[in-house]
């Protein structure tokens, strides 16, 4: 927007509200004064921490879930950001853990009580049936599904980059993890659809992508090697207009234009 005074003073802001956050709440080894998952996730979410210290914090937020045996303690603040925090950090055993987890608190409780919906309370339904406070117990009551967006983005792996914004530049990076054989997402966009579906099988991975018209993407095959990636059963490297990305561990990245693409490789150890 050309406004480069502005940019300038909410960038000092910003270094300034850093500053007073380290040493109002953080010790000079990374602890913070609210040894919480609440308080370790939003410290990560928003990098109010350096990046010194934030491995470690990861660390300690990972220690605390499995101090509660495996289970989140977090509300409607840090309930929206555990999982994103716990897989960007290299924790996403973890995440799918709590994903999976259906003792309380957890997502997978309230299903085994019978819910159709979000509940406001972990515990709406408690386990001999009883019921929560009726001032503050609503079964229709979003928050806690935020959990949704982890699975659209890290699970299937369907992102955006934020040099193209609005799905016009597409990352496609899916997760696999947490002994699933399966994920299958799509998502409407002002372009059209966008589609990812991973399948394990015998060993081998398979990745249907679907980009919608005017827009391109990179996407991160779940695969060690190149030269075992195929796409609707030929080898990535004698099509044209699949181009080669820098590679990243775990992942053969392509480049990639709009229309359907059946990749196949031998899956890597989630």
């Amino acid at each position: 927007m050309g406004k480069t005074d502005d940019a300038a003073n909410y960038t000092a802001l910003l270094a300034k509200i850093k500053d007073a956050y380290l040493r109002e709440y953080v010790t000079p080894n990374g602890l913070i004064s609210s040894d919480t998952q609440t308080a370790y996730v939003l410290a990560l979410q928003f990098d109010m921490l350096p990046e010194n210290l934030r491995a470690q914090a990861a660390d300690r937020l990972v220690r605390n879930i499995r101090r509660y045996d495996d289970h989140l303690t977090t509300g409607f603040l840090g309930t929206p950001y555990l999982c994103h925090v716990l897989s960007r950090f290299g924790h996403a055993d973890m995440a799918y853990r709590l994903l999976l987890q259906d003792t309380y608190p957890s997502w997978l409780y309230p299903v085994k009580m019978g819910a159709t919906t979000i509940w406001e309370r972990w515990d709406g339904i408690k386990p001999d049936g009883s019921f929560e406070t009726p001032t503050m117990n609503s079964y229709n009551h979003y928050a806690y599904g935020a959990i949704g967006d982890w699975m659209y983005r890290v699970i299937a792996g369907i992102d955006t980059k934020t040099e193209g914004a609005g799905y016009k530049q597409i990352i496609i990076k899916p997760t696999i993890g947490g002994g699933l054989d399966s994920a299958y997402a799509d998502y409407e966009t002002n372009y059209g659809k966008i589609s990812s579906h991973w399948k394990l099988k015998g060993g081998s991975l398979t990745l249907d992508v679907q980009i919608p018209p005017n827009a391109t993407a990179t996407v991160y095959i779940p695969a060690n090697s190149s030269g075992t990636v195929m796409e609707s059963g030929k080898p990535i490297a004698s099509e044209p207009d699949i181009k080669t990305g820098a590679p990243e561990t775990g992942y053969v990245v392509v480049n990639i234009g709009s229309g359907i693409y059946h990749f196949s490789a031998a899956a890597t150890n989630p």
